[in-house]
């Protein structure tokens, strides 16, 4: 019967050939991917990577309407109004 020093050296073996065929496979996946993207003129968009949408999701999809210039954060103009925007409101509008 192995030793446990033995099957923990075996595990490290197996492991390390594991990691070695899922790089190889990958790089394959990723190649074949690429040419089919190429071949076909897929986007990102119809892949569903990114989104046509120019509205913040963080909102509920309304673009915001005022922005810190210090922090970039922005504000919609729905729910309890952010402390940097203060009293003067129009300073902060977006154009």
């Amino acid at each position: 019967m192995a030793t446990y020093r033995q099957l923990t050296e075996q595990l490290a073996k197996v492991q390390a050939q594991m990691e070695a065929a899922r790089e190889k496979e990958l790089s394959a996946t990723i190649d074949q991917i690429k040419e089919q993207i190429a071949e076909y003129g897929i986007t990102a968009e119809e892949l569903g990577f990114t989104s046509k949408r120019t509205t913040s999701r963080k909102t509920g999809g309304l673009p915001p309407k005022y922005r810190d210039p210090k922090t970039g954060a922005t504000w919609s103009g729905r729910g309890r109004a952010p402390a940097w925007l203060g009293k003067r409101r129009e300073k902060f509008l977006i154009q």
